[in-house]
């Protein structure tokens, strides 16, 4: 699949495109799981997050459709010669921290340092310095998902290589040349819509009211765009500044793209999902159990 041969018939080329997409779509990539969770998560349900998958993933379709008709003129040559990486990396870690600055109510550059070292927040985030319990975190932008799918769509890795430059030129003429982005997109889109289906259900594991589930669905989705949105922008910009950085490996012995190594772009993905994500829901959990108690013991 990942060295397809030469004289595909198209429905060949569609099948094999679609099951790249699949396997894109569900394994930890960069440009696809940090922006889908964080979104996804702020929807806290399993229809919203299901529909966070579908409108990034409808963005990336998309773009991807456009760079397979590229492939097919032979205009996608840019990416052999060019590392698009950085900047692909900046601009969506400026959109996310954007959509962040916005659900968490104000801009602000500053770490919540009292916190990390296990102080308590007596203060929202935001440009008013409310109580805490009184801050209601605005509701995710959903709609920029779309925004996201378009701008991540040109970052470039294993999967949309094979489609750009071994398949796509395969196909019988020009009005078919988008059709390999298209369902490569496609079966990106499908396991997004499960993947940010699991994402946006897993609040409701924990036995929460309707208001803290949203609350701390919010919080998370706000503290993950804005923060993860700071590390890709500054990922972005070390890669812009020392394009070695971006070559750096370690392997892991698994022949499957986005698992055979340990690398920048795995790297995002923890730190936005893994490590920001985590604290966003852990933080968020802690403060209602905190303002619950208060309330009880005022009770």
């Amino acid at each position: 699949m990942f060295n397809p041969p030469r004289g595909l018939p198209l429905a060949d080329i569609l099948l094999i495109s679609l099951f790249l997409g699949m396997l894109h779509g569900i394994t930890p990539d960069e440009h696809t799981w940090p922006i889908t969770f964080s979104y996804a998560v702020g929807e806290y349900s399993t229809k919203g997050g299901a529909k966070a998958g579908f409108l990034f993933s409808l963005g990336f379709t998309i773009q991807r459709a456009f760079l397979s008709t590229l492939g097919y003129l032979g205009l996608a040559a840019f990416y052999l010669k060019y590392n698009l990486d950085g900047p692909v990396y900046l601009v969506v870690g400026l959109v996310m921290a954007l959509a962040g600055s916005y659900v968490l109510r104000g801009r602000y550059i500053h770490l919540p340092i009292d916190v990390l070292l296990g102080g308590r927040a007596h203060h929202s985030p935001g440009a008013e310095r409310v109580p805490l319990h009184e801050a209601k975190a605005r509701e995710v932008p959903i709609k920029m998902t779309i925004v996201h799918g378009l701008i991540a769509g040109f970052g470039f890795g294993a999967y949309a290589s094979v489609v750009t430059f071994a398949l796509a030129p395969q196909v019988p003429g020009l009005i078919y040349a988008p059709l390999p982005g298209a369902m490569f997109g496609v079966g990106t889109m499908i396991m997004q819509i499960i993947i940010g289906a699991l994402f946006g259900s897993s609040l409701r594991a924990a036995k929460l009211t309707e208001d803290d589930v949203k609350y701390i669905g919010r919080r998370t989705a706000g503290v993950t765009l804005y923060y993860g949105g700071l590390a890709f922008a500054l990922v972005g910009l070390l890669v812009i500044l020392l394009p070695q950085i971006d070559a750096w490996a370690i392997s892991t012995g698994i022949p499957i793209p986005n698992l055979d190594a340990i690398d920048i772009g795995l790297i995002l993905v923890l730190v936005t999902v893994g490590a920001i994500g985590l604290y966003g829901i852990i933080s968020s959990y802690r403060e209602v159990v905190r303002l619950r108690g208060s309330r009880g013991a005022k009770a």
